[in-house]
C-alpha cells in the first residue's frame, strides 16, 4: 500500500483537541511545549481549555493547527507508521506538510506561521470579510452567483474542497449576497462560515505580498517526502519554489479536489488524515470513492490507521 498523507487546516481545530493522543504519546505535548516556548503563552492550556471563540482567532489557530499537525505526525512515527511517499496540506496545513516533509524546521515553520497570521488578521479589519460555504452546486454555478454578488464587493470561490461543495471569501456584504444568491440557484446549503479573515482571497494579496519578508528569514530545502501544492495540484521544487509559491498561497484558491487527484495518479493507494478532526478525510472519500481513508484524531483512531 503506497501511503500519502494530508494535514488540514484552519477550521479543523476544538477544544480539547489531541487530548487523548498526549494521553499515549509524550511526543504530543512535547510539540505543544516547543511552541509554546516561541508563543510566549502556553499554547497546549489554550487549546485544551479555550473557549472555542478564542482558539477560533486567526493568530491563535494558526500556529495551533502547525502544531497540532507535526504533534500528529510524530505520534504516527512513534507507533511505528510506515512512510508517506507524497503529503498535502489543505491551506495552513501545508506548513504541517512541509514541516514534516524535512522542507523546514518546526521552529522555522512557526516563526512564518505566527507572522502569516499577524498579516492576514490585519489585512482585512474584522467584520469587513467574510467566508461561507455553498453545498449542493456545481464550481460553475458558483463562479456565477460570486459574479452576480461582486456588484457590490468582492466574492470569490477560493477552496474547491470537494464536487459540490465549494468555499467562498470576500467582503462581507457581498459575500452575504452570495449566500442568498446560493440558495435561490438550488443550493442544498450555503452558510456563513466562523472565521475572521477572508483567506485565499484577493483581499489578501497584501498579506502574501509582506509575508516575503519572513519567508525569505527562514531555512528552506527541498522536501525530502513529495509535498504536493494544494493552490496547483503540482509537486513543491526547491527553496525558491516554496517560498514563492507560500506567498501566493495567502491570496490564491485552494484547489483540493485537484490536489487529491492528482496525489492518487502519482500512485496514491491510501490517504491518511494527520491531525484534528477528519474533515479531510471526509472529502477525500467525495472526491474517490474507491481510495481507503485514515485519520489520525486520537489513539484509537491513530490504532485504526496503524492496521489499514
Amino acid at each position: 500500500m503506497t501511503i500519502a498523507m494530508v494535514f488540514p487546516g484552519q477550521g479543523s481545530q476544538s477544544p480539547g483537541m489531541q487530548a487523548d493522543l498526549a494521553s499515549q504519546f509524550a511526543c504530543v505535548q512535547e510539540t505543544y511545549a516547543e511552541a509554546s516556548e516561541r508563543l510566549g503563552y502556553d499554547l497546549w492550556r489554550r487549546v485544551q481549555d479555550g473557549p472555542a471563540d478564542e482558539l477560533a482567532e486567526t493568530v491563535v489557530t494558526q500556529p495551533a493547527m502547525l502544531t497540532a499537525g507535526v504533534a500528529a505526525w510524530r505520534a504516527w512515527q512513534a507507533a511505528g507508521g510506515s512512510q508517506p511517499v507524497q503529503m498535502a496540506g489543505h491551506s495552513l496545513g501545508e506548513y504541517s506538510a512541509l514541516v514534516c516533509a524535512g522542507a523546514v524546521s518546526f521552529a522555522d515553520a512557526l516563526n512564518v506561521v505566527i507572522r502569516r497570521a499577524e498579516l492576514m488578521q490585519g489585512a482585512v479589519p474584522v467584520g469587513v470579510g467574510a467566508m461561507a460555504a455553498v453545498l449542493g452546486l456545481d464550481d460553475e454555478s458558483v463562479r456565477k452567483v460570486c459574479d452576480e454578488a461582486s456588484l457590490i464587493g468582492i466574492a470569490e470561490p477560493v477552496n474547491f474542497n470537494s464536487p459540490g461543495q465549494v468555499v467562498l471569501a470576500g467582503h462581507a456584504d457581498a459575500v452575504h449576497r452570495a449566500v442568498d444568491l446560493a440558495k435561490a440557484a438550488g443550493a442544498r446549503r450555503a452558510i456563513k462560515l466562523p472565521v475572521s479573515v477572508p483567506s485565499h482571497s484577493s483581499l489578501m494579496i497584501s498579506a502574501g505580498e509582506a509575508l516575503s519578508e519572513q519567508l525569505a528569514e527562514a531555512e528552506f530545502r527541498t522536501p525530502a517526502i513529495t509535498v504536493v501544492a494544494a493552490t496547483d495540484a503540482k509537486p513543491y521544487a526547491d527553496a525558491a519554489d516554496i517560498r514563492k509559491r507560500l506567498s501566493r498561497q495567502v491570496s490564491g484558491p485552494v484547489h483540493w479536489v485537484e490536489t487529491v487527484q492528482a496525489m492518487i495518479a502519482a500512485g496514491a493507494t491510501s490517504i491518511i488524515e494527520c491531525g484534528p478532526g477528519k474533515v479531510l478525510a471526509g472529502l477525500v472519500r467525495r472526491i474517490h470513492k474507491g481510495t481507503p481513508v485514515s485519520f489520525i484524531e486520537n489513539n484509537d483512531s491513530l490504532q485504526k490507521a496503524l492496521q489499514a
